[in-house]
């Protein structure tokens, strides 16, 4: 068996500590695998007295994730510290500088600056990897880069943030309002300390854009992905929802079109009977489209200490064997630049109004939707309820960018009570 792989960990918290225990409990089973042993040599955090549940003696310490970086005796330099900006990007670059592999489970600062760091790696001879920056435990880095290497990528699409998951199956199945909800998952610990980071799609937007470079062979293009948080979906909409066979998820799409590259992260209807619309709980789900391949679908844990560190540990595992593919699966160089499209492939949508109780009310709705361009495809109406009744439309396909202008010209009508709420019904 050859020299050990010799690794220095920045960040012990959940994944920092979790990869420290399974190196510690399945040490020979990884070296067997990887064809050799992988050590963890020094490690870095903010608190060298905190107990972690995982012993740190046999590893020297650095309170500095830089200083850590640079060590001669590290052959990978593995971040988990999070945070886009100041150590954690410093320190991978001090890293990349001093001819040393990198692991990482930081979304936001590849999303940000991945593209930088890509080129960084490659004119240093280094390799970044990441699969545990998407989806916890779901091997998706690997499926894209790897597995699914051979097809041209039709479609990238997923529920990717486990909290919004939780929340909105929650409100389902309790029939409990969003805020009850949000403030449950806070005092379960599910939420990030800043919540928009899960409820504003931000987090999952992050890693929709690393997706999306990968199958599309372009550059990370984060600022151009569409975010929607979930914090308007009422219970109201998973209701009526419900009620016409579908279920509501805060769901990830990447497809390159005519226009260019789309990237939305927003709710969206899906049919209640797909293996998205059965999704339950934290869990994650990506679903994978080639030309040749056709449709795979990925479901597992999305975080977590275990599922987060099992992921950092195929990335190791992968280097220690030679395993060396760029980071985006093709030389950054040749990435291109897409085109930012927004709302250019057509879609159904689902849109309730609460429409006042006046002769001639629909058939004003009605004329509003088809002076943008809008049929209609179904059409639901509820109890009265003082004077108004919530009505809900299912349109044929139509462009976002059609929808929003009948959604400025309803208020006009005078027959529409309120703001109208219009989600895209996504096809899977």
């Amino acid at each position: 068996m050859t020299a050990p792989l010799r690794i220095g960990i920045a960040g012990l918290g959940t994944v920092g500590a979790g990869v420290l225990r399974i190196l510690q409990a399945q040490g020979d089973l990884i070296a067997a695998r990887a064809g050799r042993p992988i050590e963890a040599v020094a490690v870095s955090a903010r608190d060298r007295a905190k107990d972690r549940g995982v012993p740190l003696d046999a590893h020297a310490w650095e309170a500095d994730p830089v200083a850590l970086a640079r060590r001669p005796d590290i052959d990978v330099f593995v971040e988990v510290m999070g945070g886009h900006e100041g150590a954690a990007k410093a320190a991978t670059e001090a890293a990349l500088a001093a001819g040393h592999d990198v692991v990482t489970a930081n979304k936001a600062m590849l999303a940000h600056h991945g593209q930088a760091l890509a080129l960084a790696a490659e004119e240093a001879g280094r390799v970044l990897r990441f699969e545990a920056a998407v989806a916890g435990g779901i091997p998706v880095i690997k499926a894209l880069t790897e597995g699914l290497a051979g097809n041209r990528m039709t479609r990238v699409m997923g529920v990717m943030n486990g909290t919004c998951n939780y929340i909105l199956t929650r409100m389902e199945e309790a029939g409990l309002p969003y805020a009850e909800v949000f403030e449950e998952a806070r005092q379960l610990g599910y939420l990030e300390a800043d919540p928009r980071l899960d409820v504003d799609g931000i987090d999952a937007g992050h890693k929709l854009s690393l997706l999306a470079a990968i199958a599309f062979g372009t550059q990370v293009a984060f600022d151009h992905v569409e975010l929607e948080g979930i914090g308007s979906v009422t219970i109201e909409d998973i209701r009526r929802a419900a009620d016409m066979g579908f279920k509501i998820k805060l769901l990830g799409v990447a497809q390159m079109t005519g226009r260019g590259l789309e990237q939305r992260m927003r709710p969206c209807l899906v049919p209640a009977t797909s293996p998205l619309g059965q999704l339950q709980g934290g869990t994650n789900m990506v679903v994978l489209e080639g030309d040749s391949v056709g449709q795979v679908v990925l479901r597992g844990a999305g975080a977590g200490a275990g599922p987060t560190a099992s992921a950092v540990l195929s990335d190791l595992i992968d280097i220690a064997r030679g395993n060396r593919v760029p980071t985006f699966g093709q030389p950054a160089a040749t990435l291109a630049r897409a085109r930012p499209a927004k709302g250019a492939v057509p879609a159904p949508h689902y849109l309730r109004l609460r429409l006042v109780d006046k002769p001639g009310a629909l058939a004003k709705v009605a004329r509003v939707l088809g002076d943008s361009g809008i049929s209609i495809d179904r059409m639901r109406q509820y109890g009265h309820e003082e004077g108004s009744a919530p009505v809900l439309i299912v349109t044929h396909k139509t462009t976002r960018a059609a929808l929003d202008e009948a959604l400025a010209a309803l208020p006009e009508t005078g027959v529409v009570e309120g703001a109208p709420v219009a989600i895209r019904i996504e096809a899977v």
